[in-house]
């Protein structure tokens, strides 16, 4: 089934937008079972979570913490997280920044724009975006590099409400694509869209979707 879901995905989104099987809560073996169909980009939302399944599973998995960050947990994971989605704090990034560099690597990190009405979700405003990129904090961080920006859309059916924050998050991307020239910040990725709007986030410019429900079936929380 997994291995259905998966191919029925991947046939529907284009070549350039990675695919990151959202992979929380669930089994090793529907993970395995997911690699052997070919998927190698594995979403995970909790620190130790994803450190049990890394020691499980092949080494050439590229992990991503997608759940909102505890700083004091980041050093588990810097040796070999591959991207961290949901930065929304300079402190964050300095954390991050420090236990990458005890490993002698740099950590690809995205920041969080609050593009949902929902009180609930966090993420930043495209103004303190822009506050953290021209501080001269950020510009000391040497092991970290921004590669793009996250966001996640409101709840909703209402796909006019939707288009407009995807889209207003795709404008603030190439503005800052266009005017940022840092040595650690890079913007090439654009992560918008879940299981329920990813075909929408896609056409608004979405090279990164985070898909979770729809390959692996509902979760169980109990």
């Amino acid at each position: 089934m997994i291995q259905e879901n998966l191919k029925k995905i991947k046939d529907t989104i284009p070549e350039q937008v990675t695919l990151v099987a959202v992979s929380k809560t669930k089994p090793v073996a529907d993970l395995q079972e997911a690699y052997d169909a070919g998927q190698r980009v594995f979403g995970e939302n909790k620190i130790q979570e994803m450190v049990d399944k890394y020691t499980q599973l092949p080494k050439d998995i590229q992990w991503h913490m997608i759940g909102h960050l505890q700083s004091n947990k980041v050093k588990y994971m810097a040796h070999f997280v591959n991207l961290i989605h949901g930065v929304d704090k300079l402190k964050t990034l300095t954390v991050i920044n420090k236990e990458a560099k005890k490993h002698d690597r740099v950590i690809d990190c995205l920041l969080q724009a609050k593009i949902a009405k929902e009180e609930t979700k966090f993420g930043l405003s495209f103004s303190a975006i822009e506050e953290i990129l021209n501080s001269e904090d950020f510009l000391a961080l040497q092991n970290i590099n921004i590669v793009g920006f996250m966001g996640m859309a409101t709840f909703t059916e209402n796909t006019e409400q939707l288009q407009e924050e995807f889209s207003s998050l795709k404008h603030f991307f190439d503005t800052q694509k266009k005017q940022i020239k840092l040595p650690n910040c890079n913007l090439n990725i654009l992560s918008m869209g879940m299981s329920g709007d990813y075909p929408l986030a896609i056409k608004n410019g979405s090279t990164m979707v985070r898909v979770g429900s729809a390959i692996f079936g509902n979760r169980n929380y109990n």
